[in-house]
């Protein structure tokens, strides 16, 4: 039998830096529309780990609305690509993707989001290895929120504030380590979540800051005992 456990450890503001005010450098022509949902795209490529060989996007209200024509199509599949939000790249990303044999489909619901935002996208990402889903918010500035997560059995309701760790392993007692870690970095964690199903393990952390490259390298020496996740 499964178990979820979730931890409140304190709230903070989700604005981490000047650029979360005024948004980052990107190709337009809306924060909103294309870097929000660049982003969005870019957490389900780091989800999956490997290029996809199916893309679904499903858009919700103001994103089912006006996608086509404020390029949150081409966004979010140049994130899912992993294109930066300058990349030059970005407007011709679904005919790059097709050229590399991804399928992509785009559906505009016309029910309210299941995240109770606006500017929702839920994607589904598969290759002939794994799958993954993601539902998430574009909050304006190019910032966004994570709202679900579906990855390898485990289905995740969260908060949404980035950066968020997620670690998956068969080591019971993986967290103390994750915890030692994120705390001789100074990193301070917001809320945590727990999760167990059929002898694997899933320990989530809400961030309130970025992690540095040296905290990075030190959890990829983990990589032999658990599959860690920087969103």
């Amino acid at each position: 039998m499964g178990m979820n456990v979730v931890v409140k450890e304190k709230k903070v503001i989700n604005y981490k830096s000047c650029f979360d005010v005024i948004g980052p450098v990107m190709i337009g022509p809306s924060s909103s529309h294309t870097a929000g949902a660049l982003a969005i795209g870019l957490v389900a490529n780091k989800l999956l780990q490997g290029y996809p060989k199916k893309v679904v996007v499903k858009y919700y209200e103001s994103f089912a609305e006006t996608h086509k024509g404020h390029g949150t199509d081409f966004a979010i599949i140049a994130g899912v690509l992993g294109f930066a939000t300058d990349d030059r790249r970005v407007p011709d990303s679904i005919k790059i993707a097709k050229s590399q044999g991804i399928e992509i489909s785009f559906i505009e619901e016309t029910g309210e989001s299941p995240a109770g935002h606006p500017n929702t996208a839920d994607i589904y990402l598969e290759n002939e290895n794994r799958w993954i889903r993601v539902v998430g918010i574009s909050v304006g500035g190019g910032l966004i929120k994570v709202k679900h997560i579906d990855i390898d059995g485990f289905s995740l309701d969260l908060e949404g504030s980035l950066p968020i760790m997620i670690a998956i392993s068969e080591k019971v007692n993986l967290e103390l380590e994750l915890r030692r870690i994120l705390k001789s970095y100074d990193v301070e964690i917001n809320d945590s979540l727990y999760m167990e199903k059929n002898g694997k393990y899933l320990y989530e952390f809400d961030l309130n800051s970025q992690l540095n490259d040296e905290a990075r390298e030190e959890l990829n020496k983990l990589n032999d005992i658990a599959k860690i996740i920087i969103l």
